[in-house]
């Protein structure tokens, strides 16, 4: 028998007995009638809702109301059932063809997978066999590591003969020279209208800092380097063994550079290519074709880990050095190594960097040495003494006069090419650390990073700006065109854009 309320007549949706009446009501309807009137309804005597008796029933199906009972009614009834069929249906379908495709993608990258493993299986088995054959021919004669590294990793090994400075290359080379050094002389009679000044640098502020660019398992980012013409494009190099392509100016990674075995301790965007290159302890060079993130080529052409990289202004030949105490230079159309040269102190080198006309360059040494280099004649012309630290960093100015070096005894000192001498000496606090030196393109400013990030007016040698938002370490700094913003990177992961609001 179904329970009705006695005030409203209908059944309960949530039905309670008054213990004084007997009487069944709707829960909502006697609170409110006790609230008003603090007595029962039916026998008049006072009542408390906390006296009331809650009723368990089960839920009350109400009846369709008579419209609905109408052949119209009952066939919209029918349509909208059928739509909500037809729209599930609907999601089902979009979600078995989801996974169809996942499915295919997956299968098919384990089937490349396992083709790539058939083929480095294939090809380390008959490296193993020559090697084989060859040993009781060669008596000592033995493979050099970087090689078998480099057919493990199913790369082709560089070959470690010197191919030598042909007459074509040292024409080109002569030939650009000639062609920069001109334009330089005209770009240093007049500043750039739009360089910004000197107070507006005063004024930069942070504008953005990025930090999902590299892995927070292995943190820190150990390079840094922008495109020489389109400078929205950001290069980073990071503990995690990967290099990054960002774009600032879309807020969006381009592309993640996977391949090295260590981590990538040096970055560099080609002048005018969409490639750029990476060196990292693992021994070897990577030049990448960014629209692909694939690398085009591996040159292994040192014994131990790659310190230092510069891009020659032809954007054909790369410089490298190494804690194997050498200094090579390689063609980057062919993957020829052309000359390699050992330092005569016999010490690590820790850095190099190429003037701008690309003839001469200079090297860090591990024992506080910096040594300029004449490449066409493979010479060492001259040596600059007066750090007491290895070499962290060195830089030319874009005027070619210029020469900024950093070590780790906290100070950075400039050296006149001209005279060849020590002109100044920026001594910062004990302690201080100087992890890389930066010229703008017009050779008006130097940026340092290090324990944090400071920019010097050239000439006048006077302190500018410091930042200081970085957490940790900052290990890469370079100014944007006209230096209309500055970027820096640092072992807190961040990338930091500076500039004005």
């Amino acid at each position: 028998m179904a329970l009705i309320c006695a005030i409203s007549n209908e059944i309960p949706e949530h039905p309670i007995v008054s213990p004084s009446s007997g009487a069944i009501f709707e829960k909502r309807l006697i609170e409110k009638y006790i609230v008003e009137n603090g007595v029962d309804p039916i026998s008049g005597k006072e009542l408390t809702a906390e006296e009331l008796i809650e009723i368990k029933t089960p839920p009350v199906v109400k009846p369709k109301p008579p419209s609905a009972t109408s052949i119209p009614a009952t066939l919209k009834l029918l349509q909208d059932e059928w739509d909500a069929v037809m729209l599930y249906s609907f999601t089902q379908r979009q979600q078995l063809q989801t996974a169809r495709q996942e499915l295919s993608h997956a299968l098919y990258q384990h089937d490349a997978a396992c083709r790539v493993i058939a083929r480095l299986n294939k090809e380390v088995t008959a490296a193993r066999e020559a090697l084989a054959t060859l040993k009781p021919q060669a008596g000592s004669m033995s493979v050099p590591q970087p090689a078998l590294a480099a057919e493990s990793s199913g790369i082709a090994a560089q070959p470690i003969e010197q191919a030598g400075m042909s007459i074509e290359i040292l024409e080109k080379l002569q030939e650009t020279a000639a062609i920069l050094t001109q334009e330089r002389k005209k770009r240093g009679r007049t500043v750039p209208d739009e360089l910004v000044t000197h107070d507006q640098f005063r004024s930069f502020r942070t504008l953005a800092s990025l930090i999902g660019l590299h892995s927070a398992s292995v943190p820190g980012i150990l390079s840094l380097d922008l495109h020489c013409t389109d400078t929205s494009r950001v290069l980073t190099g990071g503990n995690d063994k990967n290099a990054t392509v960002f774009n600032k100016d879309t807020e969006q990674v381009v592309a993640i550079l996977k391949g090295h075995t260590k981590k990538v301790t040096k970055v560099i965007y080609h002048y005018n290519e969409d490639i750029v290159l990476t060196a990292s302890p693992d021994c070897s060079i990577r030049v990448w074709h960014v629209p692909t993130s694939q690398t085009t080529l591996a040159l292994r052409c040192h014994d131990g880990p790659v310190t230092g990289l510069s891009l020659h202004p032809t954007g054909d030949f790369v410089l490298s050095t190494s804690d194997d105490q050498y200094w090579a230079f390689s063609d980057l159309n062919t993957g020829r190594l052309l000359t390699k040269v050992c330092d005569r102190t016999n010490v690590p080198l820790t850095t190099i960097q190429l003037h701008p006309d690309g003839l001469i360059f200079g090297t860090g040494t591990a024992e506080s040495q910096i040594k300029i280099w004449d490449l066409k004649e493979q010479t060492n012309v001259a040596n600059f003494t007066g750090h007491t630290g290895h070499i962290t960093s060195i830089a030319f100015s874009e005027n070619g006069y210029y020469l900024a070096t950093a070590a780790s005894d906290s100070c950075v000192k400039l050296w006149d090419l001209r005279k060849l001498k020590n002109f100044k000496t920026v001594q910062l606090d004990e302690g201080y650390q100087i992890k890389d030196l930066s010229f703008d393109q017009s050779g008006t400013y130097l940026a340092m990073a290090g324990t944090d990030v400071r920019v010097y007016l050239c000439k006048q040698w006077q302190e500018l700006k410091i930042f200081n938002d970085h957490t940790a370490t900052a290990t890469g700094v370079r100014f944007g065109k006209h230096a209309r913003f500055l970027a820096s990177t640092s072992m807190d992961r961040t990338l930091k854009l500076y500039g004005l609001e």
